[in-house]
């Protein structure tokens, strides 16, 4: 049984969700996973881990400085044990992007950061207008309607493949 730490980035909460569902996940396969938020503590000691995975959102077009920040403070520690990284996006929906071959959050992570994940994962996020401030909510409407996306601001609409989540928590389990 290893234990497992899951960090996460999230704004809107949809990345803390897909955290717990591989928490779910990588538990059925026997190990111990413990949460905590990168955000909250980007100090975070991973000493005491076996594996850490490291999941982050997009936000404009990009993933919050403390993912970069914890890679390159933690890039030793990181790179001796099994490790991964996911990033959540709502390109991902696109079959097209959907993989960390293909998905251009992915690409431009590796390309900037100092820590290169040994396993990587792309998640499709959520698009919920009502829980956005209004200038989100019209900033984010303008880049659905440049990507062929959903405009209308009732709009609630989850493009996570949970297949895909559960896959990679295996994934994560068998490091």
């Amino acid at each position: 049984m290893a234990h497992i730490l899951i960090l996460y980035s999230t704004t809107d909460g949809h990345t803390f969700k897909i955290c717990q569902r591989l928490q779910q996940t990588i538990e059925e396969e026997g190990h111990r996973v413990t949460l905590k938020c990168l955000d909250e503590d980007p100090g975070v000691d991973i000493a005491g881990y076996d594996k850490v995975v490291v999941g982050a959102r997009i936000r404009y077009g990009k993933h919050t400085p403390q993912v970069f920040d914890f890679g390159r403070l933690h890039r030793a520690a990181l790179d001796a044990k099994p490790n991964a990284f996911f990033t959540v996006n709502v390109v991902a929906r696109k079959p097209e992007k959907n993989t960390p071959a293909t998905n251009p959050y992915m690409r431009k992570f590796l390309a900037r950061s100092a820590w290169q994940p040994r396993t990587l994962g792309v998640f499709a996020g959520r698009i919920h207008y009502a829980r956005y401030r209004f200038w989100d909510r019209q900033v984010i409407r303008f880049i659905m309607w440049l990507t062929r996306g959903p405009t209308d601001p009732a709009t609630d609409v989850e493009f996570t493949d949970w297949t895909q989540v559960d896959a990679f928590g295996r994934t994560v389990a068998r490091m």
